[in-house]
């Protein structure tokens, strides 16, 4: 149908003539209201960003010598994290002559991991970058 008798149709039944496809040959058009489309397009828009869930990284910060109980709060505190959806950042500062004992820190991030293991994935295994060492979780996938 050529563009005048569409837009012709168009104006008769009180709508507006849309190009769907402009770039096809000859150019695809709908008749439509459009702005009740774009109304209802902004509306699934909403509420598609309703349903989104922006995933934080949480820190936890271990020491190379932490104490038992210290170490038991700070897996609750990752088990927390965990179960809302966040992934968590595992970190150890070395401090002075630390330096010289770094496979006592992969230990204790090991031990982290292994007391984490029942509710989340080792997604970076333990890393030495300077004077931290660093290891990231994340949530194992709900069931």
């Amino acid at each position: 149908m050529s563009s005048r008798d569409a837009m012709k149709l168009a104006i008769e039944k009180n709508l507006d003539l849309v190009k769907i496809a402009p770039q096809a040959t000859p150019p695809v058009c709908r008749i439509m209201d459009y702005g009740k489309y774009r109304f209802e397009q902004a509306k699934r828009e909403k509420e598609a960003k309703k349903n989104q869930r922006v995933i934080e990284i949480k820190e936890i910060r271990l020491s190379l010598n932490i104490d038992v109980h210290d170490f038991e709060t700070k897996v609750n505190h990752a088990r927390k994290f965990l179960s809302s959806g966040n992934k968590v950042k595992v970190s150890i500062r070395f401090r002075g002559r630390e330096m010289a004992h770094a496979q006592l820190g992969t230990g204790t991030m090991q031990r982290f991991a292994d007391a984490c293991a029942e509710f989340s994935n080792v997604e970076k295994l333990p890393k030495l970058e300077g004077r931290s060492m660093t290891m990231f979780l994340s949530p194992k996938a709900a069931k």
